[in-house]
């Protein structure tokens, strides 16, 4: 028998060589961080769609980052961009930031000169700030209403040191408002012709220097009276409307697909001058363009803004009356051609969520497209029962040949 083992010689052992102490310990550390992260972030978490790529555009530059700002407000503090006063913000400060490739864009305002010359002579300044490059629109922020026949027009000092403006100006050349008797019939004019002659020439009245008062280098001041008569003729007159036509123009601060009424127009006034023979028979003579009509313009948008429908795309599906069975079809072949992005555009011109061509047919049945995803499913619907019978038809279609 053997003698016992001296206490000395028996195996010891130490906790730290225990194989569940590592994992033991570092699962309480990330649970006590845990914890103390919860506490001090109000108790809420933070799950993975909290956070959105953003686009922003400010001094023409575009930073792409990812946040978690709730609003555009909270973004631009995030990204320290500061706003001044006059400075315009699209979407609006307070807009909801909801989704990935979020658009911001800022519009620094800047110094703006408006130089006024009224049609009495006397001359008019003041300096405002705006984000507007239209001179009427800037006319129109400062208080300033402008008649169809006053002139604005963008530029900058020729002399600065003379002038003293250093920042960009408006000049607006007020028409002059006189009253111009035709052969008896008084209208109301305006215009920027300097003298009588100027005037005539201005309108294309034909004259001679006895049958017209008063004297042809007689200056046009406003309320001047400018006579035209015939001696020795019967003359009469008949007034015609001339219609004014409809111009549009491209605007990249407005979302592509919306359009705004930038002048609203109106239609012009033509004169005809006949000469009455004794039988009572009539010549026309010539025409005067009394007032000249103002054309209606248009502008219609360039930009395109984030319109990315995140999340459950059923309830836009139902109410557009796609049946339940269909959904994962539509799904399918929207999230295909537009990844479910209303103002989606393709080179051909292609748009929305279903890609009509041209795009043109999607803005007639749908004007607000970019904002009514339910009009564009409805519209995009009748095309897939039109052509496949269903949306199933046209899944089944793009499986194959991967376009519809």
């Amino acid at each position: 028998m053997k003698s016992p083992k001296p206490l000395s010689k028996l195996p010891t052992y130490s906790l730290k060589n225990h194989p569940f102490v590592v994992p033991v310990v570092t699962f309480l550390c990330l649970f006590i961080v845990s914890l103390i992260s919860f506490v001090f972030m109000g108790g809420s978490t933070l799950k993975a769609n909290d956070s959105h790529i953003v686009h922003v555009h400010v001094d023409g530059k575009e930073q792409i980052l990812p946040s978690r700002a709730e609003k555009v407000s909270d973004l631009l503090q995030q990204t320290k961009i500061e706003i001044g006063e006059h400075d315009v913000v699209e979407p609006a400060l307070d807009a909801q930031v909801t989704e990935d490739n979020f658009s911001v864009n800022v519009y620094r305002a800047h110094p703006v000169t408006i130089i006024e010359d009224k049609a009495d002579g006397k001359k008019t300044s003041i300096t405002t700030y705006t984000a507007q490059d239209s001179p009427n629109e800037i006319a129109k922020q400062a208080g300033i209403t402008l008649l169809p026949e006053d002139k604005a027009t963008v530029t900058r000092s020729d002399n600065v040191l003379q002038e003293g403006i250093i920042n960009q100006k408006v000049v607006i050349e007020r028409a002059t408002p006189i009253k111009l008797n035709l052969y008896g019939v008084t209208y109301d004019v305006r215009t920027h012709a300097q003298t009588v002659e100027d005037l005539l020439k201005e309108r294309g009245i034909a004259y001679d220097s006895a049958s017209v008062s008063p004297a042809l280098t007689t200056p046009l001041t406003p309320g001047s009276a400018v006579f035209v008569t015939n001696v020795g003729k019967k003359i009469t007159t008949t007034e015609e409307a001339i219609p004014n036509v409809e111009n549009s123009v491209t605007d990249p601060n407005l979302p592509v697909g919306q359009t705004a009424v930038q002048i609203e127009g109106a239609p012009g006034l033509k004169v005809v001058i006949y000469e009455v023979a004794a039988d009572g028979t009539q010549k026309a003579l010539q025409e005067v363009i009394v007032r000249e009509p103002v054309a209606r313009v248009i502008a219609r948008g360039t930009k395109v803004v984030n319109t990315r429908i995140a999340g459950d795309k059923s309830s836009i599906l139902a109410a557009a009356g796609v049946p339940d069975s269909q959904h994962f079809a539509a799904d399918f072949v929207i999230a295909r051609e537009s990844g479910w992005n209303l103002a989606a555009q393709n080179a051909g011109g292609c748009l929305g969520l279903g890609q009509a061509c041209p795009g043109g047919k999607l803005i007639n049945a749908c004007p607000n497209w970019q904002s009514d995803a339910t009009c564009q499913v409805r519209f995009f619907s009748g095309y897939a029962n039109g052509r496949y019978g269903s949306w199933q038809g046209a899944y089944n279609f793009w499986l194959i040949n991967h376009w519809w």
